[in-house]
């Protein structure tokens, strides 16, 4: 049971909570951090999320009096299923439960291999598993009425919109993450092979192939609309804002959830649903499971998966909606 003290306690301001952190544990988080930034080399919202954990378990630690809060080494595994069942009592869901005991296990791990706990309690603290929801998608036909109400208003040569048409054309025939989209290059794009570079998730770098309306749509957006748009913060951002500067992730999902809106029965959708809505196309339309694993940068097979999930829905749906004896 919880006790009443942590039942009632609100889940504090995370930034003010790490400055009032005693001085070894702001160390500890302090290093922590640098491990993940410099080493794993992971993405600045991974690393706010895993570092927001850890200082949310050390806070509530530090702040139950149990062991010797103040020294890393006294971190056992039932501080761990303290803080987590805090986390539960205050409302927190099962995934979010589970991302955060997951951040807690690669934080003990850390700590282990560097010496800062003689024995690693993460392993045995467990959590909800995930609740694995099966991604919103676009058909194909309302796919191709966002791209096409895209274009119509890129025809006038207004700059934001040939940026617009761009942005929703390689979102699509890429599968590209919103994060991986903002980062590109002018360099990165190869118009003659219709290739672009992508730099993913741990800074992996992979190659995404793309269509002739892609290409069409970027041609002309970097000629008629880009050099309207540039200026000395432009750098040599691939996509920019409407001041010059690179194109930001809020941008793209405002500009994807218009595009969408204008399709006849499309589920509300952002970005994210793009990149589902490309896989379950490329298999629906045959292609294997590591090809577009490997289109999608995942590092699992098992996250790629989810999509013959998609199809076989969708499959079973249409069966029963056009089979005479469904």
């Amino acid at each position: 049971m919880v006790p009443k003290s942590f039942r009632e306690r609100p889940r504090p301001d995370l930034r003010a909570a790490r400055r009032e952190l005693p001085e070894p544990l702001a160390t500890v988080v302090d290093r922590f951090e640098q491990h993940l930034r410099w080493e794993r080399g992971l993405s600045a919202h991974t690393l706010r999320a895993y570092v927001g954990d850890v200082v949310s378990l050390l806070d509530h630690w530090h702040g139950s009096g149990s062991g010797n809060p103040t020294e890393i080494e006294s971190l056992t595994v039932a501080g761990l299923r303290e803080w987590l069942a805090a986390q539960h009592t205050g409302g927190a869901s099962r995934t979010t439960l589970a991302r955060r005991a997951a951040s807690v296990r690669t934080f003990t791990a850390w700590a282990s291999r560097t010496g800062l706990l003689r024995r690693d309690p993460g392993p045995r603290l467990s959590a909800p598993s995930k609740q694995r929801q099966l991604p919103q998608v676009l058909r194909r036909d309302q796919a191709e009425s966002a791209m096409a109400a895209s274009e119509t208003g890129a025809e006038q040569g207004d700059p934001v919109a040939l940026r617009d048409h761009a942005v929703l054309e390689l979102l699509y025939a890429t599968g590209v993450r919103v994060s991986e989209l903002c980062g590109l290059d002018i360099d990165h794009v190869d118009h003659e092979r219709r290739v672009v570079r992508v730099i993913g998730k741990g800074d992996k770098e992979r190659s995404v192939p793309f269509g002739t309306p892609a290409d069409r749509a970027l041609g002309r957006w970097l000629t008629g609309g880009r050099p309207t748009l540039v200026d000395s913060r432009s750098g040599r951002a691939l996509f920019l804002g409407v001041r010059g500067g690179r194109l930001n992730p809020r941008a793209v999902r405002r500009l994807v959830h218009d595009a969408v809106g204008t399709a006849t029965g499309a589920a509300d959708t952002g970005p994210h649903g793009i990149r589902h809505s490309t896989a379950t196309h490329l298999l629906e339309g045959g292609a294997d499971l590591r090809s577009v694993q490997e289109l999608l940068g995942h590092a699992t097979l098992s996250t790629t998966q989810l999509y013959t999930h998609v199809t076989v829905e969708r499959l079973k749906a249409i069966h029963d909606r056009t089979h005479p004896r469904s």
